[in-house]
């Protein structure tokens, strides 16, 4: 009952509703997004809605992790290292996401040893039950206070060693809440093309691997690339225990990810988790989510942009990039084709692989692979009158080809790339001394011993900007994820050649934004505005750079534009 009566509301109207959504088979079908799409469903019915990401694997976040191994690190606005599931969080409901929202393996064992250490447990063995399981919920009933639904994700599938401490947790508290928490199962249901059959069998033996750890599933979310007929939703229903009306498809979307919260509305999951939780709510109304989708199925206009980065084969490494992308086109229904470009590959082959392409985008990422092709394709931009949009290291490296090509600085480099640079116009605050040795320019909002500057800060941008005519504001709050920043010292060399540093943090000590008025569309963010943007509502940045690729393609942009 402990954790029971954490999960009273504060306001009195009565506890959280819990879905465990978890998955089978095998890894990747799209819990994250099934999980995001229903409580974009149940938001529009009026309810209070959140999500959680519970990941198995050992690290404490994935802050460390290579984008190879477990795609983009997405970040939250109080500054925590999660999941990319949390970004599709985000893009699919109005909350928003915190540290409380994602948790792993290593977070809770980490919680405690360090309550161990302490003597909190009074001498007592600390065991993977209660004590993990018990972390594990104590983590559940905060990331799900003061909701009415919260969608809590287990990540793996069922049968990994790794995920059972987070399936035994779920487990207790399904029968600690009863009624007022259900099950959803997502899994494969594959289409042999040789036998021309759907196999149900994987999904038996995946329901009863949860059921043999005390689990059974109230909802089936059957992943195929082929619809599913009466007859075989039917077996599965037999085989699995639950209603055949429980037994949802999950086809690939038609046109977007952004069908999905349609699709299964169609299929009536949200009658089904309404009635089973006994939640009072609304009628639905997914008309946002149909203009979305009619944007991305009837485009007037199409442009190619180049993503020039050192993950482009994984497609996951620049999800919410990605995805901003395609949002920055949809208030002009402009398709947008992304042409992925390796920088090694440039730095091997030069530039010929730009040719033709509307628009160059760099984003962020770390070391020196790959950098100095970036630098050449932001040279070719800048050059050719490419409307370009740098961010993060995609910043860093435009002001390094600007100082190198255009001020005549040509050591000029990043401390991350060469320590030893004579002309350090992107470095660590703590490498920029004066002569005393004391630092000469800090931030509050900076890590001073230059470890990483995370989650949202406040940016005065100068009117009359492209950045400020943009935003249509003079303060904004983005989200942050470096170590390096422009190095004050530079700040009038490169002013005086013609780059202008139009935002700065809100004590003017940190440039945040740089633009080349003479380039008809040219601008470098140190944080990630990517983070922030949302299929419903864009991003100023990513929705004007997308408008300037068309208008360079139809010629319809300056060769030049005078300077601020």
């Amino acid at each position: 009952m402990v954790f029971q009566n954490a999960f009273k509301r504060k306001t009195g109207s009565g506890m959280t509703s819990l879905i465990f959504v978890t998955g089978g088979v095998v890894s990747s079908l799209g819990k994250g997004l099934s999980a995001a799409s229903l409580a974009a469903i149940l938001e529009t019915r009026g309810l209070k809605v959140t999500l959680a990401k519970l990941d198995p694997y050992i690290n404490v976040d994935p802050g460390t992790m290579s984008p190879f191994q477990h795609g983009e690190v997405y970040v939250t606005e109080d500054g925590a290292e999660t999941d990319l599931d949390l970004g599709h969080y985000e893009r699919f409901i109005g909350t928003r996401m915190s540290q409380v929202n994602n948790f792993t393996t290593g977070r809770i064992y980490n919680n405690v040893i360090a309550r161990e250490r302490r003597g909190d447990y009074l001498g007592g063995t600390v065991q993977v039950i209660p004590h993990i399981t018990d972390e594990i919920k104590r983590n559940i009933v905060k990331a799900a206070e003061g909701y009415d639904v919260a969608l809590i994700e287990i990540g793996g599938t069922v049968g990994d060693i790794e995920s059972l401490p987070f399936l035994e947790a779920i487990r207790q508290m399904g029968v600690e809440y009863g009624k007022q928490a259900m099950f959803m199962h997502l899994t494969l249901v594959p289409y042999l093309k040789a036998a021309k059959e759907i196999k149900t069998k994987p999904t038996q033996h995946s329901v009863k691997e949860l059921r043999s750890i005390g689990i059974a599933a109230d909802v089936i979310l059957a992943r195929c690339e082929r619809d599913i007929s009466e007859d075989e939703r039917a077996k599965i229903a037999l085989f699995t225990n639950v209603p055949k009306e429980a037994v949802i498809t999950a086809l690939d979307a038609r046109e977007s990810i952004y069908e999905i919260p349609i699709l299964l509305h169609e299929q009536g999951l949200d009658d089904i988790v309404i009635k089973r939780l006994g939640l009072e709510a609304g009628e639905a109304d997914l008309s946002r989510w149909e203009e979305v989708v009619d944007r991305l199925s009837n485009t007037r206009h199409e442009v190619t942009v180049a993503l020039v980065g050192k993950y482009v084969e994984h497609s996951d490494a620049y999800k919410s990039l990605t995805e901003a992308i395609t949002h920055g086109g949809l208030r002009q229904r402009i398709a947008v084709n992304i042409l992925r470009v390796e920088s090694e590959q440039i730095e091997q082959e030069g530039i010929g692989s730009l040719d033709g392409v509307d628009a160059i985008l760099v984003p962020g990422g770390f070391g020196e692979r790959g950098f100095e092709g970036k630098v050449a394709a932001i040279r070719y931009a800048r050059e050719n009158n490419v409307p370009y949009l740098g961010i993060c290291f995609g910043m860093q490296a435009a002001v390094v080809e600007f100082a190198r090509n255009v001020c005549g600085l040509e050591d000029a480099n990043s401390t991350e790339i060469n320590p030893d640079t004579s002309a350090p116009v992107i470095g660590l605050i703590t490498e920029w001394l004066d002569a005393s040795g004391n630092v000469e320019t800090r931030s509050e909002d900076s890590d001073l011993g230059g470890t990483m500057r995370l989650g949202g800060q406040r940016c005065r941008l100068r009117p009359g900007s492209l950045a400020g005519n943009l935003y249509g504001k003079d303060i904004i709050t983005e989200r942050h994820r470096h170590r390096y920043e422009f190095n004050n010292h530079y700040r009038d060399t490169l002013q005086r050649n013609g780059m202008l540093l139009s935002g700065h943090s809100m004590d003017e000590t940190l440039v945040e934004i740089v633009e080349i008025p003479a380039h008809p569309w040219f601008l470098g963010c140190q944080f990630h505005p990517e983070f922030t943007s949302t299929p419903r509502d864009g991003h100023p940045l990513f929705s004007g750079f997308i408008e300037a690729a068309l208008k360079s393609k139809q010629g319809e942009l300056p060769a030049e534009v005078a300077s601020l």
